[in-house]
């Protein structure tokens, strides 16, 4: 009678333990991107655009080497004022390929402007993509395996933000 008892506290432990599981789902959102052509697309312009900008920094920081060669060349020869003007062009025209590389590369650069520009609504479109899946497949929430973005949906019944602020408030 006991086994009986047992094997049936069990099975309905089992039973609830399945019938409240979460469905979880992971996706490699890079390899999603790389097979989109219009992403490959995208990635080729900005790869254009970028090799050009190198070449161009290069170009200018080749001028700031001509104009240091010239300058030790020429040094025995120059007065101290006249010293501290070349070396105060070389300077501004150092900081003045740092701004350049900042403009371009920066984090708010040229750079991240196109890529937003170019990338992002067809990452958009993914992100609505994996949504949809999510809701029409049942999932509850899906995470980014090749990435540190993380979960990229989730259902909002499972969040308990709320909950936890609450208990915070009560102590």
């Amino acid at each position: 009678m006991m086994k009986k008892i047992i094997s049936t506290a069990v099975f309905a432990f089992l039973l609830t333990a399945l019938a409240t599981a979460q469905r979880i789902a992971y996706v490699d959102v890079t390899d999603i991107l790389e097979s989109l052509p219009e992403y490959q697309k995208a990635q080729e312009q900005l790869d254009k655009v970028a090799t050009q900008w190198r070449q161009e920094i290069a170009q200018e920081q080749d001028k700031v080497k001509g104009l240091y060669s010239k300058y030790q060349a020429e040094q025995v020869l120059l007065s101290e004022e006249m010293k501290k003007q070349r070396e105060e062009e070389i300077m501004n025209k150092e900081k003045e390929v740092r701004d350049m590389q900042r403009v371009k590369f920066g984090p708010e650069g040229a750079l991240f402007k196109k890529r937003e520009e170019l990338v992002k609504p067809i990452q958009d479109r993914v992100y609505a993509a994996i949504q949809k899946f999510a809701e029409d497949k049942g999932y509850e929430f899906v995470f980014d395996k090749g990435s540190a973005s993380g979960m990229l949906y989730a259902d909002k019944r499972n969040d308990k933000t709320e909950d936890v602020k609450t208990m915070l408030k009560k102590g």
